[in-house]
């Protein structure tokens, strides 16, 4: 199978560096490019790539509004967001808009690839070290939202064990470390993981890591 990805940046060079890496991989293919949020959305719609990569702040449509628009009219194109960490404030936004993921703008190009194949496959792309960072800068910005004592209805369906492991995914653990910390196999944290998801009706981690902090089962330090 073969990735389909759309480069969306206003940054030409930055456009033409991806291509470059994109094209020496055989099982990806650059299908198009775009400077700005509308143009990203009207190609996402007329190429339908598999995954689109996509600069948060441009000019006009910014990388959020198009995100938004993409996972609702392009369901079947996964969004990848990439953004400036330090100076970007609308990484948390664009989770929340259906992103499948975040990555950094000076990720490796080996981090970039393997980025895009998970998003592609359809798993959600957020490390737990930059889910840490981008929390501990940004969830003071989220709105006030539900109690976690019972305010979100969705969180009455979990068991206590399935709630600890939320939490700990919120605070950004990965699976084997919220292993050791709960003394379980990774395999049952995975199953425990599986199992929120579907109760609380969620697509992927970076939505559980969402719904844990706006409903304040996690708290940001």
């Amino acid at each position: 199978m073969t990735i389909r990805v759309l480069l969306v940046d206003d940054e030409p060079l930055l456009r033409m560096a991806f291509t470059m890496v994109l094209d020496a991989q055989s099982d990806m293919e650059p299908v198009g490019e775009a400077g700005d949020g509308a143009e990203a959305v009207r190609l996402a719609h007329e190429l339908r790539p598999d995954v689109v990569l996509m600069d948060v702040r441009m000019p006009g449509t910014d990388g959020i509004e198009a995100t938004e628009r993409i996972v609702a009219e392009s369901p079947e194109s996964k969004v990848l967001i990439l953004t400036t960490f330090d100076l970007d404030e609308y990484a948390f936004a664009g989770l929340r808009a259906g992103a499948s993921g975040f990555l950094l703008k000076n990720a490796l190009p080996q981090e970039l690839l393997a980025a895009i194949r998970s998003v592609a496959a359809g798993d959600a792309v957020v490390a737990p070290r930059i889910t840490r960072l981008l929390l501990e800068n940004f969830a003071h910005q989220l709105p006030a939202g539900a109690d976690a004592r019972g305010r979100d209805d969705r969180l009455g369906r979990l068991t206590a064990r399935e709630r600890e492991v939320l939490t700990e995914v919120g605070r950004g653990l990965s699976n084997s470390e919220i292993a050791a910390l709960l003394h379980l196999a990774e395999a049952t944290v995975k199953t425990h993981l599986n199992r929120i998801l579907v109760k609380l009706e969620l697509r992927d981690r970076v939505q559980a890591v969402v719904f844990a902090y706006e409903t304040r089962l996690v708290r940001p330090t």
